[in-house]
């Protein structure tokens, strides 16, 4: 996912616009909202696989830390592209070079692969592949420089639109949703610099108009892949696989996407995973879906965040307890489930 834990109580930040990144999630103001809207009856939809999802993560986090520049993050992309070529999905890749906060130049990709891709309505799925190269955010003082797993953090995100992938390209067309579905994943969202946990270092970004954080998406958004791509709304999936994952709705979203919210939410409750998908309202975080929206993709942020307490992440937020030990069947499964659904909601 992005940027810090911001552990100030929430009294403190009542009103107050903090900046977290792409990674560096940006926190406003967040209230509690209840009420549960009434369950309708859904169409049917082909069954969400957390067994399979559960080893697509394990299978990304094995080729070690996806650090651009690094072979696990060549082999992890290579091995992305082949999974959704796989399963008949058109795929195209959209290679890029950035510099990062601290100097670094990297070479990054964005991989974009289309089911149905003639299909005239189109929902966009969106992730960030890459990992942050340093756990920044971890309790332990000698790890603070150490690449992490992002096993939730990134890896739980892919996983997801992996698996429903593969369960969309095994429908006979009579069973195939009413909508083409988009599955773009980001490259190089994770390496942004934290003003909290990164104090000592300068942000060589800073006052050149491009954001430290998500450097896929804002790539992608200027240069749009498929040209002039268009689609009735998108969701980005980011750290969606923890045990105990908490979904709140994020201020981004209810501003842009709030249809297409209300529809996930809704649709959540109805399956029952509302313990997941809480009607709870969190203030705005800087994260793609900022970038996509500004593309013009009405797109809201399905992101793990703590229902109780003052974090505004969770604890394993850019630590090296980001690692398989947190992954939950049950998470992915909600969310999975939740998406798969959706897409044959008319």
């Amino acid at each position: 996912m992005n940027f810090r834990t911001l552990r100030l109580p929430l009294a403190a930040l009542a009103g107050l616009l903090v900046l977290t990144g792409c990674p560096d999630k940006t926190k406003t103001t967040e209230t509690a909202t209840t009420g549960t809207p009434a369950a309708p009856k859904l169409p049917k939809a082909p069954v969400f696989n957390a067994d399979s999802a559960y080893a697509f993560t394990a299978q990304q986090v094995s080729f070690g830390p996806r650090v651009p520049n690094s072979k696990a993050h060549i082999a992890c992309g290579d091995w992305l592209v082949a999974k959704l070529k796989g399963y008949g999905l058109k795929v195209m890749q959209q290679p890029f070079d950035a510099m990062t906060f601290d100097g670094t130049n990297i070479h990054a990709r964005n991989i974009i692969a289309q089911y149905q891709p003639t299909a005239a309505r189109r929902v966009a799925i969106f992730g960030h592949w890459d990992t942050r190269p340093f756990a920044d955010a971890d309790k332990d003082p000698a790890k603070k420089n150490k690449p992490m797993d992002g096993a939730s953090d990134g890896a739980s995100a892919v996983a997801v639109a992996l698996e429903m992938a593969r369960v969309l390209a095994q429908q006979p067309d009579s069973l195939a949703p009413n909508v083409g579905v988009d599955f773009i994943f980001f490259d190089a969202e994770d390496w942004g610099h934290d003003d909290v946990t990164q104090q000592e270092l300068k942000n060589q970004l800073d006052g050149s108009g491009t954001d430290s954080w998500c450097l896929g998406s804002q790539y992608w958004a200027k240069n749009l892949l498929p040209a002039n791509y268009k689609a009735e709304y998108g969701v980005l999936l980011d750290m969606v696989g923890a045990k105990g994952g908490s979904f709140t709705r994020e201020e981004t979203s209810r501003t842009n996407a709030r249809g297409p919210l209300d529809k996930i939410w809704n649709t959540a409750a109805t399956l029952g995973y509302s313990d997941f998908f809480r009607f709870q309202d969190t203030g705005g975080i800087t994260d793609d879906h900022v970038y996509t929206n500004k593309a013009g993709i009405p797109t809201l942020d399905i992101y793990d965040h703590p229902s109780y307490g003052d974090d505004y992440f969770p604890a394993y937020h850019h630590a090296t307890t980001d690692n398989m030990s947190i992954i939950d069947r049950k998470t992915l499964k909600a969310v999975g489930q939740t998406m798969t659904q959706v897409l044959y909601i008319d």
